[in-house]
Order: structure tokens, then C-alpha cells, then sequence
């Protein structure tokens, strides 16, 4: 008996070593310094489900958007220092080096499909290589958040000199602030979240932003204008630390690196439908205008000079060359 008895606790030490060992998910926080409107969480929601997919159980993603874990500065900073396993920003990346500023060049690209063609071409992977250069992290997507326009209180905005002396609330680098005073504007600092009382108080005459962010702001209540414009073309970025992603292993590295590549086109495609989603809940709420591409683009061609005098002409040739 004491001899079966052994042999069964033997049997039973053995199954218990031989068990796989069923590690509990891993908690992957993934914030964002816009809101649930943006193109940005949707992306963020396709990479989680994407992820699952591929491995399934092994990963739960807690979406924090709207600035909830901190502004885009902070949460760059917090993503560098890996305080925080994964972000996804839009114009705070190109702070981190002044050759990224070519996303702040005024109509760089023609429409979306054009931004498509110049990221297969080579554009993605060379500011992904940059970007994990100088940011020390990891890039796992490039997407989008879109086009910008110009919305304010004052007049439709057709041709450069009408921005003429108004005051705009303005994101991004010296570049996109030096377009607007080429064509008159004066550029102004506010925080996002304080845009739509600036505007109805008159501390600012309009502001540029992507269409979702007029949407979600509600600026269409005290702004009568929307311009489209389209100066600028902002991507976005799905970030993770270094220290998170070296914790990975070799398998699950290779599985974030499928999933944001995979989710490219989808991405796309939801940023374009949100976009008209949003045009057309805000029509008969203010007066919407197309504009004079021409006059603007000619108007700011110094921008591209002082760019490539200082950080050469490389990323514009990709452009360029993918223009047709």
C-alpha cells in the first residue's frame, strides 16, 4: 500500500512539472492624448483586437484616451523613460527631431492615397528608423490623424491673405508656425482644451486642427468658418517603450510588429470614414469652403527651402517621386 501510495505521489510531482505553467495576461496600457472620436483610438482598438487574434489571452490592452494619463508631452516622456508600455501621438514626434518637421510642411501631400504610395516607397521605414534613433523607442505603427484645416470666427478663408492678421491657435514645430505668419497669421499657443473658450471669448480668431478635433470640441458653436485647407498632413504613431518591448518575448515581438503592419490599411480606411462622418454632422452648423490651393502653396514655397537647407531633401524626393 505505502508502495502504490509513493508511486501515486511520484506520478503526481511528475504531471504537476510537466503542466504548462499558465502565466496570467499581461496588462498593456495604451494611451492617447485625444479623445474616443479620434482616428487614433480606433487604431489603438484595431491593434488590440489584432493582437488577440494572433495571442489570444496573452495580453490585456486598458485604453486611455483624452489625455487621461497625461498631454502629449507627457506621455512621450513617460513612454522614453518606460513608465508607460504604449502610446499614440501625432505631432509631439516630430519634436523629437527637426528633419521629422517635414510633416509640418504646408500641402506635402495631395490627398490620402498619395500618403499611402510615399510610406510604401520608403517614407514609413526611414522615419521609423529615425524616430526609434533620436526617441529611444519602438515604433510599432504608422497611421494617420489626418488633414488639417482652418476654423474661426471672423471670415471664409479662400486665399492666403485672407489670414491676415487673425489669430490662430497653432500645434506642431517652427515650420507649421512659420507657414501661418508667411501668410499673415500670428500664430498663438493655447492648450487644446481651453481652444473653444478662447474662440468664443476672442483670445483667438481660429484655430487649425484636424477635423475630428473641431468635432469633438464642439468649436462649430462659436466658429463660423471652416476652411478647408488641408495644409498639413499629420500621421500618427503607435509608440512602445523599449523596456517594454525588450520584455517580449522573441515570438510576441514578432507578432507586434505583424499586427501593426497589418492593421495598416484598415487604419486608413477608418480615418477616412470618421473624417466624413464628421464633415457631415457638422454641415448647417457653420459655413464650410474650399480655397485656393494654388495661391496658398504658392505663397509658402520659402518653407521648403528653409527645410532642406537644414535637414537636406531626402523625404522630399520619396514624396515627390510618389506624387503620380
Amino acid at each position: 500500500m505505502q508502495l502504490v501510495k509513493s508511486f501515486g505521489l511520484a506520478l503526481l510531482g511528475a504531471t504537476l512539472l510537466c503542466a504548462p505553467a499558465f502565466a496570467a495576461p499581461v496588462e498593456v496600457r495604451i494611451a492617447s492624448h485625444v479623445s474616443a472620436f479620434s482616428p487614433l483610438h480606433a487604431q489603438s482598438e484595431l491593434f488590440a483586437a489584432e493582437i488577440e487574434k494572433r495571442l489570444p489571452g496573452q495580453f490585456v490592452f486598458k485604453l486611455f484616451p483624452g489625455g487621461q494619463l497625461g498631454k502629449e508631452k507627457d506621455l512621450m516622456t513617460n513612454v522614453q523613460a518606460g513608465s508607460i508600455e504604449m502610446i499614440n501621438v501625432a505631432s509631439g514626434v516630430m519634436k523629437l527631431d527637426k528633419k521629422l518637421g517635414v510633416f509640418d510642411l504646408p500641402w506635402l501631400f495631395t490627398d490620402r492615397d498619395h500618403v499611402k504610395r510615399a510610406m510604401k516607397a520608403g517614407l514609413e521605414d526611414a522615419i521609423r528608423t529615425r524616430i526609434e534613433e533620436v526617441g529611444k523607442l519602438k515604433v510599432i505603427g504608422v497611421y494617420e490623424n489626418g488633414f488639417r484645416h482652418v476654423i474661426n470666427t471672423e471670415r471664409a478663408v479662400k486665399e492666403p491673405f485672407d489670414l491676415e492678421g487673425l489669430k490662430i491657435r497653432i500645434s506642431g514645430g517652427k515650420f507649421r508656425q512659420g507657414v501661418f505668419q508667411q501668410m499673415g497669421a500670428t500664430p498663438q499657443k493655447v492648450s487644446w482644451g481651453e481652444t473653444f473658450t478662447a474662440l468664443q471669448s476672442g483670445v483667438v480668431d481660429g484655430a487649425e486642427a484636424a477635423t475630428y478635433g473641431f468635432y469633438e470640441q464642439k468649436h462649430f458653436e462659436v466658429a463660423k468658418h471652416l476652411s478647408l485647407t488641408g495644409h498639413v498632413y499629420t500621421p500618427s504613431f503607435l509608440l512602445a517603450s523599449n523596456k517594454f518591448y525588450d520584455s517580449l518575448s522573441d515570438k510576441q515581438k514578432k507578432a507586434f510588429a505583424e499586427a501593426g503592419k497589418a492593421i495598416t490599411d484598415a487604419a486608413y480606411e477608418m480615418s477616412a470614414s470618421l473624417e466624413t462622418k464628421y464633415f457631415e454632422e457638422m454641415k448647417g452648423k457653420l459655413q464650410i469652403n474650399k480655397v485656393d490651393l494654388d495661391a496658398f502653396k504658392k505663397a509658402t514655397e520659402k518653407s521648403y527651402d528653409q527645410y532642406v537647407k537644414s535637414q537636406g531633401d531626402d523625404y522630399l524626393m520619396i514624396i515627390r517621386n510618389a506624387t503620380n
